[in-house]
């Protein structure tokens, strides 16, 4: 009925990784993972930021650059691949 302690929470996630034969992880490995897979998903930097409680989206940015990086990496081969010019590739 009451407030859980960190701890119990902690607990609780071992035992159910334990049982999914996964290894054990910090809660903020999660939490981590969450925010960069969003990101990584196309996800609007403003969602994400509001989900993780951060006041500020550079707080957000700074924080989860790889992702982005890698984000755009995609977007940019995505785009290239709908043109009918390939760029940096010599035309036959």
């Amino acid at each position: 009925g009451g407030p859980m302690s960190p701890d119990s929470v902690l607990h609780m996630l071992h035992r159910v990784l334990k049982r999914a034969g996964l290894p054990r992880v910090r809660l903020h490995d999660l939490r981590h993972l969450n925010a960069s897979l969003l990101i990584y998903n196309g996800e609007d930097v403003r969602t994400v930021s509001a989900m993780l409680g951060h006041s500020q989206t550079s707080t957000t940015l700074n924080i989860y650059t790889h992702a982005f990086e890698t984000a755009q990496a995609q977007a940019s081969e995505a785009l290239a691949d709908k043109l009918p010019v390939k760029f940096g590739k010599k035309q036959a």
